[in-house]
């Protein structure tokens, strides 16, 4: 046939043609199935997407938190709006409460799971039914911006805030007017309560941790470690320990156990930034406390591990200051919210 007696192109062609084998070719093909298939990595959680953001605030977000139960979560900032999100499906917002004439600080769900409270720059705080959406009492007695507050995990449902009015105060949930107030000598800039309630901790712009004893008023002990004001204070989920966040760019455990030795501060965390914004940073610990985290004004959200105070996450996206971060009760899920008036959610391992 005339074919055969062609000659062949790579025997005698200017430009030589490389000879593949069949089975090379396959196996390049089978690597790159392998390596699409490989780059997805695992699903770790339930949510829609490894990651989702969530846009509708105004203005510079403060504040988030996770619902008890993990299926909502709030946030609030500059906009005076508290938003409540669904978790699953597409994030989509539940309800938007209004009421607050100044910005929103700080908010909490209750340990029911049935209110959020919210301190804010109007003098008041908050408490709102996650139900009807209205806010449900107005507590009144700070005299400028109330910039913390938090309920009390067991025993009576009390509520502490501190505000720039250099005051600790308690309030009973069912009453309106304030049942103790605890003067501090400069603002109070994050209060938090112990594990059954009896003590209190504030810390301010002196840089000091304060820790109040309900029942005498007066102080009980003072820890002392912090070189810049105090912008978050958040107590372990065994209720032994305390994190708190500073603008000296660190991050502090310490040990808030009855009868701890006077050292109390145990470890030291340190990467995220505090800028000239001098925004209110959180912080805030996983639910087996393994991991804590702490508001950036470098656009990332640190998560370090609490035995190694290794970085395990430095999460990019935000294009403002990172103020709060959750973490999710049930499942390794993290939101976050910020100065670029976005909240994202998303899943690590």
């Amino acid at each position: 046939m005339v074919v055969d007696n062609k000659r062949k192109a790579d025997e005698s062609a200017l430009v030589q043609t490389q000879k593949k084998a069949r089975n090379e070719v396959a196996t390049t093909n089978k690597n790159k199935q392998v390596s699409q298939l490989q780059s997805a990595p695992a699903r770790t959680s339930n949510l829609f997407a490894p990651i989702m953001a969530c846009e509708g605030h105004e203005g510079e977000i403060f504040t988030v938190d996770f619902h008890p139960e993990g299926q909502y979560f709030a946030t609030s900032g500059f906009d005076r709006k508290i938003f409540l999100w669904s978790v699953y499906g597409e994030c989509e917002n539940l309800s938007v409460m209004t009421g607050h004439t100044g910005a929103v600080t700080e908010l909490h769900f209750t340990t029911d799971g049935a209110n959020i409270i919210t301190a804010s720059t109007d003098y008041t705080l908050g408490l709102w039914d996650i139900v009807s959406g209205q806010r449900i009492k107005k507590y009144k007695g700070h005299t400028t911006f109330v910039n913390s507050a938090q309920p009390s995990r067991r025993g009576p449902q009390l509520i502490v805030s501190g505000g720039d009015d250099s005051t600790v105060r308690i309030w009973d949930q069912r009453k309106k007017q304030c049942t103790l107030t605890m003067n501090s000598v400069y603002q109070t800039t994050a209060v938090c309560f112990n594990d059954t309630a009896e003590n209190a901790f504030s810390g301010g712009i002196d840089n000091d941790i304060k820790v109040w004893d309900l029942r005498t008023k007066d102080i009980l002990y003072v820890m002392k470690g912090h070189t810049d004001t105090i912008t978050g204070l958040a107590l372990s989920p065994d209720g032994s320990y305390l994190l708190s966040n500073s603008m000296d760019n660190t991050l502090r455990i310490w040990d808030v156990r009855p009868y701890a030795p006077t050292e109390r501060c145990l470890k030291v965390f340190s990467g995220h930034q505090h800028n000239f914004e001098k925004n209110l940073l959180r912080c805030a610990w996983s639910p087996d406390g393994n991991k804590v985290t702490g508001g950036s004004a470098d656009r990332f959200v640190y998560i370090w591990d609490t035995t190694s105070r290794r970085i395990i996450y430095k999460l990019p996206g935000h294009t403002g200051s990172v103020n709060s971060v959750a973490f999710h009760p049930n499942e390794p899920i993290v939101t976050s919210v910020g100065s670029d008036k976005l909240v994202y959610i998303g899943e690590i391992d």
